[in-house]
């Protein structure tokens, strides 16, 4: 991971925090897969992406959570919950498209239910 992407997970890490989300794990992979960060909001486990686009030539941060990314990460949140007891989960990713904590974009259920 380069540095703008570590800093760019660091900040999405402490807004989760700041909103009460308890961080359980970062960059968590598998075969299938890797998720940037799994939370735990009351009694909802999140599975947590996030996305950072500083230029628009290629498309933004949202364009950029593709059909192929979300199986993926869908792929790799099964894996995870095998090895827990947990049921209710969420999909979210957050955007942004500077490396600046006020302009983050939470989509929280992006993936719907």
């Amino acid at each position: 991971m380069n540095r703008a992407g570590k800093r760019a997970e660091d900040l999405c890490a402490q807004l989760l925090r700041r909103a009460g989300l308890e961080l359980l794990a970062r960059n968590w992979r598998c075969r299938q897969g890797e998720i940037d960060l799994i939370a735990r909001d009351g009694g909802t486990l999140v599975f947590a992406e996030v996305r950072l686009r500083r230029d628009a030539r290629f498309g933004g941060a949202a364009e950029s959570v593709t059909a192929a990314k979300r199986a993926r990460i869908v792929a790799a949140a099964r894996c995870y919950l095998a090895g827990h007891r947990e049921v209710d989960c969420r999909f979210d990713v957050l955007l942004l498209d500077a490396l600046d904590a006020g302009r983050v974009q939470w989509v929280r259920n992006a993936f719907g239910a």
